[in-house]
């Protein structure tokens, strides 16, 4: 679809959040087609989790999104689906890549929700692709595993902060979920809680950096439990480490239950977004230094260390593979 003006921020650069909101229609499309393709109990194939995604590049207002999935891995009870989109400038007929995803689905029965079905098999073209795809479910599931244990976190309101602390540029989002926002199943879709979350950090890293910012990448998003329709969600982000030229802050969904159910508030989503600062001409500019003050922030600001340097030689081994 063609990208418009309520897609966008005030520099014309597409949200992060927009992208990712289409990349889990496509996702959740295929694999609720595939989920339902042979005779059984008719279901919705919910989204569990999205590895990380990188904003290869910008899209503008104007430009045509094409976003195309593709079934790589069935397990008993789950569906992966890899998800590429492509910005194509109608005027000039120039095409590029602007994200490259990996998502992963469960289908849920449209009877009792609670209830996740069994996925048919897809057939591979050798053997070696199924056991590429078990051995990445076999780490994503253990990487949910160890997210979920982490996920005690609250945000706490500063009192008059400074500029550039942590408590300066945080905020939240309050949202009541509506029939709108959900699936057939009455719970929220992935996509509008990704587009939130998006949100919610480019305000933390706009308020940082007073400029233009974009969003550069998405780690993974492990989506912990559903949230219903008639829930309120609290969306929080905070700053948690900051490169020369790179911002990553931490988002997390917790949903209040307050229609018909006497059950407490409970985290649902949680993820690290990436942004950068752009100049009007579309140049990265320098990002100020986050200031640390708590013990706790200095703690997250090295584990944010720890992950920028390890993505970082990560794609400079990619770069050399490709020159080899």
């Amino acid at each position: 679809r063609i990208m418009r003006p309520d897609d966008a921020n005030i520099a014309g650069n597409v949200h992060g959040g927009t992208i990712l909101k289409m990349i889990e229609e496509a996702g959740a499309i295929i694999s609720t087609r595939h989920c339902n393709s042979q005779a059984g109990e008719p279901c919705v194939a919910a989204l569990a989790r999205v590895e990380r995604t990188d904003f290869l590049s910008p899209m503008c207002i104007g430009e045509v999104a094409n976003v195309s999935a593709e079934i790589t891995y069935t397990s008993r009870h789950s569906v992966e689906v890899q998800v590429n989109v492509m910005s194509e400038n109608i005027l000039t007929g120039a095409k590029k890549v602007t994200n490259k995803a990996t998502l992963w689905y469960v289908p849920l029965s449209l009877k009792n929700v609670n209830k996740v079905l069994e996925v048919p098999p897809i057939q591979y073209t050798r053997k070696e692709q199924e056991d590429e795809g078990k051995k990445r479910y076999e780490e994503q599931k253990l990487d949910r595993l160890e997210t979920k244990q982490r996920n005690g976190d609250v945000i706490l309101p500063v009192i008059n902060p400074e500029p550039h602390t942590v408590g300066y540029s945080q905020s939240s989002l309050i949202h009541l979920v509506g029939p709108s926002d959900c699936t057939l199943l009455g719970f929220v879709h992935g996509g509008v809680t990704m587009k939130l979350m998006d949100e919610v950090a480019g305000i933390v890293a706009a308020r940082h950096c007073k400029t233009n910012i974009v969003t550069a990448s998405v780690d993974a998003i492990n989506f912990h439990e559903k949230i219903k329709k008639g829930c309120v969600i609290t969306v929080s982000g905070r700053m948690t480490f900051t490169s020369n030229k790179s911002m990553e802050i931490e988002v997390f969904v917790d949903a209040d239950p307050f229609v018909d159910e006497p059950r407490e508030r409970y985290r649902a989503v949680s993820a690290f977004f990436t942004y950068v600062s752009l100049s009007k001409e579309g140049k990265p500019l320098p990002v100020p230094q986050l200031l640390t003050e708590t013990e706790d922030e200095k703690r997250r600001f090295e584990e944010g260390k720890g992950r920028y340097l390890q993505t970082k030689a990560k794609r400079q081994a990619q770069m050399q593979q490709a020159a080899q």
